[in-house]
């Protein structure tokens, strides 16, 4: 198998994750969202509880394919490498939720009546108060980290390390009060210590908080190791029979572990670090039969155009989500007009037309994506 046809399959997965990312993160109305576009409430597991350990699991299949480049050996140009890539993952992550910061209180400040002072004085004074963890947070550290990782350790040992780090959060969680959701939980507590006000505050756990990043970088771990089956397995129906054997066992074994570490996404628990690899090795797998194997490639350039540039589409699809919830600042924001405005006018207040909005705007990014995908320009950090 080609090393493009490979990537093929891998692109088409990000595709569909950051599809998924989109639809899920901007609904027209949070009153109204489908089950299936919904996370779980705590404990339990949704289509959308999926799609965030899936990219994390993805970074790590690409971390092999890119790292063995440079046949693993961890030189100083790299290491500088590797840390610019995460910080500046990081930064994009805090810079998106500066943004929505300052627009939000930059539009209450313009809206409300008698307001005295200065509005963008009040909405710089706000930025101090931005969320610190978030998605691109988590990936940068993720990556950071799980690059060191492999480059400084032999890879036979990798699969008992993400094992060692899932056992020994599973200790924390059992010791620490982490199945509850409470402030009483070791996570509330960790977060509450480290970020203050600074997170999302849902009983003081952030769902991308600092201690759940243990787990996903195990989730790292796991798709470098798939990755190496990816690479180093010439024969394809070889290759195929051990991603879907790795993929089987690992969801066997977390829904069975399930019963004593309920599958919950806010904790990222071992259970649910093992379920969702085991679902994206399946889809991988399928993914890599359906494309490499039988040779099927045009019905897959719709995903591919999300795929081969997944962190700008993400970036892009977050920035105008915030754009047309916050402006103009003085009258009817653009979701307004064209969600109340429009959609519901024609079709109703209910979980279609939210849907309908959310895929609206899905389709101006693909739009964009399509010009970048067509000229061949793939936009990396």
């Amino acid at each position: 198998m080609k090393n493009n046809q490979r990537l093929v399959a891998l692109d088409v997965m990000r595709g569909l994750t950051i599809a998924g990312m989109i639809l899920v993160n901007t609904p027209g109305t949070w009153s109204y969202v489908y089950a299936p576009l919904q996370h779980a409430r705590w404990n339990g597991l949704t289509p959308t509880d999926v799609i965030f350990p899936f990219f994390l699991f993805m970074m790590g299949v690409s971390m092999y394919i890119s790292l063995k480049k440079c046949s693993f050996h961890l030189s100083s140009h790299l290491l500088m490498k590797i840390i610019r890539r995460s910080l500046i993952l990081f930064l994009i992550g805090t810079a998106i939720y500066a943004l929505a910061t300052f627009l939000d209180t930059l539009r209450d400040a313009c809206r409300q009546p008698g307001f005295e002072g200065n509005p963008w004085k009040e909405a710089f004074a706000s930025l101090p108060g931005t969320r610190i963890p978030g998605v691109l947070q988590r990936l940068g550290v993720c990556y950071g980290i799980g690059s060191i990782i492999v480059l400084t350790c032999r890879h036979r040992y990798i699969p008992h390390l993400a094992g060692g780090i899932l056992a020994g959060y599973f200790l924390i969680l059992l010791f620490g009060n982490g199945f509850v959701h409470s402030p009483e939980n070791i996570l509330s507590v960790v977060d509450r210590t480290l970020f203050g006000d600074n997170m999302i505050n849902d009983g003081g756990i952030d769902p991308e908080g600092a201690l759940s990043t243990l787990p996903s970088i195990a989730q790292v771990l796991i798709g470098f190791c798939i990755g190496k089956i990816c690479i180093e397995t010439p024969d394809m129906r070889e290759k195929l029979n051990k991603i879907f054997l790795y993929g089987s066992l690992m969801l066997i074994v977390g829904w069975l572990f399930s019963y004593g570490c309920p599958l919950n996404k806010r904790v990222w628990t071992p259970s649910f670090v093992l379920v969702t690899c085991g679902f994206a090795c399946l889809l991988l797998g399928i993914l890599i039969w359906y494309i490499d194997l039988r040779k099927v490639y045009k019905q897959t350039w719709t995903f591919e155009v999300f795929g081969v540039n997944p962190l700008f589409c993400y970036v892009l699809s977050e920035v105008l989500a915030i754009l047309v919830d916050y402006l103009p600042l003085h009258s009817a924001t653009l979701h307004e007009r064209f969600y109340s405005g429009f959609l519901s006018n024609c079709f109703g207040d209910n979980e279609w037309t939210s849907f309908l909005y959310a895929f609206s705007l899905l389709c101006s990014v693909w739009l964009i994506g399509v010009l970048l995908y067509k000229k061949k320009i793939y936009i990396k950090i």
